[in-house]
Parts: structure tokens; C-alpha cells; sequence
């Protein structure tokens, strides 16, 4: 097929280079800490950025692990930037040095974003302590140095009810974006039994009424809350709204040994399409076959408290990969405010 012809058109990548980390956090969906054996060579992240290229893929986020563990990073953002990808960074901020802010700056990153997930007793329970600390360092290291940065935070039971005392931190420094996303029940977090449960209405409000006073944006992540009033502004970015879930339809992952799936939160061996040591990223991504629990979705298969919904056919269920860890099934959510489910125990 001629991929000017194709239906689907590949936009976003997630990309994750090594799953090597400084940490292993207790709530990590992906168990990072030690590099995987084999990880894609450096010859074969720049084939991967040469395929996305071809593919007409405008930007990729490069994840971990950590991705300032792998030696030749600066080596796999050229592939990418010099290919005129737009590429950030998502990054836990543990040990970002000088040549690095220097590299970031030469590379032409667009951003940074540093991975915080409360104030300093939430933040370092589930790190290493002074992690902190030297996160917030990293935030104002990097912009000093003039590079857009942002934030993340990972919500979880115990970090939600501090959300008023981490703003009030965040806005001493100088962020473009703070953005709210879901711990899902996934790798660790399941392992470990973390309580990933809270009140998603609650969060949309705190959004609401901060971001008009904000003089940074704040939003939450596509697997909290849909269509209720406060869509098209509680995403960070006003007008934003979801869109349903992209995964296969404009997005994919790929991770440090090669596997591609819809999503790169979709940890699980069931959502691999291939691998690209063994096709190509072109023959997976127009495979007639492949992501069909989104190319080939319907909302007769909606089911749990969003089947009948007036929004199915746009919302679709929301993330796909939010309501399989934590439903075990793919097309209803648990933190839609408008048709709350209950949370039931996640997949390892």
C-alpha cells in the first residue's frame, strides 16, 4: 500500500532508549532499574529515527528508565533533531550535569520535563531521599540555561491530597507546564500493592481553579476525566480537547529492545505488533491487522458504566491503557467523572 493512501498517519512517537535507572521506584509501570539485555544499538536508534522520518512523524518523547544513562544519548537526539523531529526529554531529574544542560542546548531540545511526584516526604518515599531536592535543582538548572521545562506528576492516593502544597512549591520556578496523569496498577505499582485510587472530579477542579491564577499551565493527562463542562480547558491548554485514545490511530511506542505497540504505557506483551529487528516500522504501522482495538473500534464495545454513553463514539473509553490495568478490560474507565467505575485490582 502506498502510504500516502494509508488512513492512519503517525505523528507522535514515544520512545524508550534504555530502561537503565538510578531509581526503581515503587509505583514504575515499566520496572525500570537495569538495562535490558540487547538493548537497540546506537546503529539502530538512528535507523528507528530514520523510519519515523519516513513515516512523517513530527515528534517523539524519549523516555527510561532514565534516558540520561545511555552514554550515546546526545547521539540518538541529533538523529532525531537533525531529521527535524521535534524532541523533549522526560527525565527524573537525579543527574543532570553541566555538559549535559550544555548538549540539551547544541541538540536543540524542545523541552524537558521533570518527573515530580509531590512535596519532598511524598516525593522521596517513593525514590531515594534528596531526590527531591535535586529535581527541583534540575528544574531550575535548566531554566537558567533557557530551556523550556515542565513538570509531571504521577497521582496516586497518597500524593493527590498534596497537590495544593506542591503548586505552591512549583510556582517559585520558572515551568511552562505542569501536567497530572494517572498512576496506573501496572509493573511495581502492582507488585507492590500501590494505592493508585482517587477522586478524579477533585483533581479536575483543582485544575480549574488554579489555572486561572496559574501564571504557568495546568492540565491533567488523557486518562483522567472526559467531556464533562470543564473540557476544552482543564487539559492545560485552552480549547484542548479529547479526542479519544490515539494509540495505533497517530501514535505508537517503542521500546529499548524494539517492540512496537499503540501506546508505550500499554506494557504488556499483548499489545506488541512487532518488533523492528525483525520488520520494519513501515510494514507494522500499515499492517491491516495491527492496534485493532482502535482502528477497528465501535461503541458497541463499550462496556461497565461507559456503555451507552452520548459520548462513546468521540471518547471511545478513554485510555486504553489506563482501563486495562485497571478493569482488565479496554473500553471503560474508571476516572471518567461522569460515570465513575470502580477501580478493581490492577494486572502485573
Amino acid at each position: 500500500m502506498n502510504y500516502a493512501d494509508f488512513p492512519f498517519k503517525l505523528k507522535n512517537c514515544v520512545f524508550e532508549v534504555t530502561l537503565a535507572c538510578c531509581f526503581s521506584c515503587r509505583y514504575c509501570g515499566s520496572k525500570g532499574g537495569k538495562a535490558r539485555e540487547n538493548e537497540l544499538t546506537l546503529d539502530e536508534c538512528v535507523s528507528v529515527a530514520e523510519q519515523l522520518k519516513e513515516l512523517g512523524c513530527r515528534r517523539v518523547s524519549l523516555i527510561g528508565g532514565e534516558v540520561f544513562m545511555r552514554k550515546d544519548w546526545q547521539e540518538i537526539v541529533h538523529a532525531l533533531t537533525s531529521r527535524g523531529i521535534v524532541t523533549c526529554i522526560i527525565t527524573n531529574g537525579f543527574r543532570m550535569n553541566p555538559d549535559d544542560i550544555f548538549a540539551l542546548k547544541r541538540l536543540k531540545i524542545e523541552s524537558v520535563a521533570v518527573s515530580i511526584d509531590g512535596p519532598l516526604a511524598v516525593h522521596d518515599a517513593f525514590r531515594q531521599k534528596g531526590s527531591f531536592e535535586r529535581a527541583l535543582n534540575t528544574v531550575k538548572t535548566l531554566s537558567d540555561a533557557g530551556i523550556p521545562v515542565s513538570v509531571i506528576s504521577a497521582l496516586r492516593a497518597d500524593s493527590v491530597p498534596h497537590l495544593q502544597e506542591l503548586y505552591e512549591t512549583l510556582k517559585k520556578y520558572d515551568i511552562f507546564a505542569w501536567q497530572l496523569q494517572a498512576c496506573s496498577p501496572m509493573g511495581n505499582a502492582c507488585s507492590n500493592g500501590v494505592d493508585v485510587r482517587f477522586d478524579a472530579g477533585a483533581v479536575m477542579k483543582f485544575v480549574r481553579d488554579r489555572a486561572k491564577e496559574s501564571r504557568f499551565y495546568i492540565g491533567v493527562a488523557d486518562n483522567i476525566g472526559y467531556f464533562t463542562e470543564d473540557e476544552g480547558f482543564v487539559r492545560g491548554f485552552e480549547g484542548l480537547k479529547f479526542r479519544g485514545c490515539s494509540a495505533g490511530l497517530s501514535s505508537i511506542g517503542i521500546d529499548s529492545v524494539g517492540n512496537v505497540r499503540g501506546c508505550e504505557s500499554m506494557y504488556d506483551v499483548r499489545f506488541n505488533e512487532g518488533n523492528l529487528r525483525e520488520r520494519s516500522l513501515i510494514d507494522i504501522w500499515t499492517d491491516p491487522d495491527a492496534f485493532s482495538y482502535n482502528r477497528k473500534f465501535d461503541k458497541s464495545m463499550l462496556t461497565g458504566g461507559c456503555k451507552g454513553c452520548r459520548f462513546g463514539d468521540e471518547c471511545g473509553g478513554g485510555c486504553r491503557s489506563y482501563d486495562y490495568f485497571t478493569t482488565g478490560r479496554l473500553y471503560e474507565n474508571p476516572l471518567c467523572p461522569t460515570g465513575a467505575l470502580n477501580i478493581k485490582k490492577g494486572r502485573s
